[in-house]
């Protein structure tokens, strides 16, 4: 797999800094991504190639706090095969063997030992397969050795018990080790993390999806998650296939983007291979972004 060297942008939002790191890309079935939207229509807004995947980015945050780093999502990490990176269209490769998250964090002067906070929106593997890696030996460690692990714990029971609809997304390899070394902080619904940095719950993707806030300084965002995974996905019906309570994930983004104009925070997108963040407006018919930065 050929390397590519990852993009980073970066934005201050009041004392905090925060880094949108690509950590590579894959392609999801588009049929999948938009659920009951025909193709005719969300194919306007990402083409699909002929296996009907389309382009998708995993991009994870880096923010610089008074209390340390604070690292959200990891991506795919290195533990998945050929033919697995054949079917999902990944590319994350690195220099040197490692993956591109780590490439990035490298760019940024940060060794994943520098990592004091670790938080994942969700578990599946292209949001949290990076929080472990294989070593040369074949064992699978916690890639980031001083962090403090965060997840809820509805989501965090729902990896551990998939059933025949969440088993390919929710990876052993990428939870087990996180349960066995105590580093593992489960939550149970909103909490602030550190001061400026939340969680909300944010359900429908998973029960126990969440997206994180970032308030400082009187700037606010926040990243989505999958709850809206691409800018494409911001009008309220159009939601993935791959959500597991679809209705529900309707109903939160009624909710959350209702305050997120309220509050004018900025959206910061996981997955939209082109616009990393922007601003969202309601035009009368559905939410959009009035203003975007790629």
């Amino acid at each position: 797999m050929t390397a590519t060297s990852p993009r980073i942008q970066t934005r201050t939002f009041g004392s905090l800094r925060v880094h949108a790191i690509e950590a590579g890309h894959l392609k999801l079935d588009g049929g999948a991504m938009f659920g009951i939207v025909p193709k005719t229509l969300w194919e306007r807004r990402i083409p699909a190639d002929d296996r009907n995947r389309i382009l998708l980015t995993m991009r994870c945050l880096l923010v610089e706090h008074s209390s340390g780093l604070i690292l959200i999502d990891t991506g795919l990490g290195n533990k998945e095969n050929e033919k697995f990176h054949d079917i999902y269209g990944v590319e994350n490769a690195g220099a040197n063997g490692r993956t591109a998250l780590e490439d990035g964090l490298a760019q940024l002067g940060v060794r994943p030992e520098d990592i004091n906070i670790l938080i994942n929106t969700h578990l599946h593997f292209d949001h949290a397969g990076g929080n472990t890696y294989v070593d040369e030996s074949g064992t699978i460690r916690l890639s980031f050795p001083k962090a403090r692990y965060i997840a809820q714990r509805r989501e965090f029971d729902d990896a551990t018990h998939p059933n025949e609809r969440t088993r390919a997304t929710y990876l052993e390899g990428n939870v087990a080790p996180m349960q066995a070394s105590g580093q593992l902080e489960l939550i149970d619904g909103d909490r602030e993390i550190v001061s400026g940095i939340s969680v909300k719950v944010t359900p429908g993707h998973t029960p126990g999806h969440q997206s994180i806030l970032i308030d400082s300084g009187g700037e606010r965002a926040v990243y989505l998650g999958d709850l809206a995974p691409t800018r494409a996905h911001l009008p309220l019906p159009w939601v993935m296939g791959f959500d597991v309570e679809p209705l529900v994930t309707l109903e939160t983004k009624r909710h959350l983007f209702k305050r997120v104009l309220e509050e004018d925070r900025t959206v910061i997108f996981d997955h939209d291979a082109e616009v990393a963040w922007g601003r969202v407006e309601n035009d009368g018919k559905a939410y959009v972004l009035r203003s975007e930065q790629a």
